[in-house]
């Protein structure tokens, strides 16, 4: 059975999106649909000492543009939110492991589009930090010609996929007799359980970007996102 999810690229996003990558065999960007401002797209939220806050990328975007033409106009972003995370998090236990890449996102070149960024951000993560083994794949490679479920189906049949796992928001539109029809297995992710961990600034917050995590916990962040559903209790 090939197990497939297909999402929309966001900004360093929360653990559960990993979650998802971890569970399936091919993990499609579905980079090549509507831009939605003020979305998760192009922002994600930090733990701070004033609490929960937004660090936001400056995007040239609208309703008019597909994700993936976003475009970066102003560089300016990358120093602030290498500066942000950095003064947030500079005394996290793990903060000094993930530095490298930290420099090499935020220092080491100039972001022009939003996918791009997102989607090495996002693979960078999942390999090298999290040690998932899931292949990645942008939409645009299957060429997919419909629209809304229609188009998620085809690019499950395109990608050879037998399984297609969903988050649970998508329950209030998908019509999941189309993915019966077509012989495709439907099943949705369950985001709830997640353990909590050692975290500055109480009360715990698990919406936040993936990288409250890594600083946290370093080696053992995929045992808070799935690794505790088969091991026994920590203390």
């Amino acid at each position: 059975m090939k197990k497939v999810a297909i999402l929309q690229s966001n900004y360093i996003p929360w653990k559960g999106y990993f979650d998802i990558i971890n569970e399936v065999d091919l993990f499609i960007f579905y980079d090549d649909v509507q831009y939605t401002a003020r979305d998760w797209r192009n922002r994600n939220r930090i733990k701070t000492p004033r609490g929960v806050e937004w660090l936001t990328v400056p995007t040239d975007g609208s309703r008019e543009k597909l994700i993936c033409d976003v475009r970066l106009p102003d560089p300016r972003w990358q120093e602030i939110h290498w500066k942000s995370l950095q003064q947030c998090y500079g005394k996290a236990p793990f903060f000094a492991s993930a530095q490298p890449l930290l420099e090499e996102v935020y220092r080491g070149q100039r972001w022009t589009h939003l996918s791009q960024l997102n989607q090495h951000l996002i693979t960078r993560i999942a390999r090298d930090m999290l040690g998932i083994s899931t292949e990645f794949a942008d939409a645009r490679a299957y060429a997919a010609t419909g629209s809304k479920q229609d188009r998620i189906i085809e690019l499950l049949e395109k990608s050879a996929a037998s399984a297609y796992l969903s988050g649970p928001a998508a329950k209030s539109y998908i019509d999941e007799a189309l993915f019966a029809d077509k012989g495709i297995e439907l099943t949705w992710h369950d985001y709830t359980g997640y353990p909590e961990y050692r975290q500055f600034h109480p009360p715990f917050e698990h919406g936040v970007s993936i990288f409250d995590l890594l600083f946290h916990t370093g080696s053992d962040a995929p045992w808070h996102i799935w690794g505790w559903r088969d091991a026994a209790p920590r203390s």
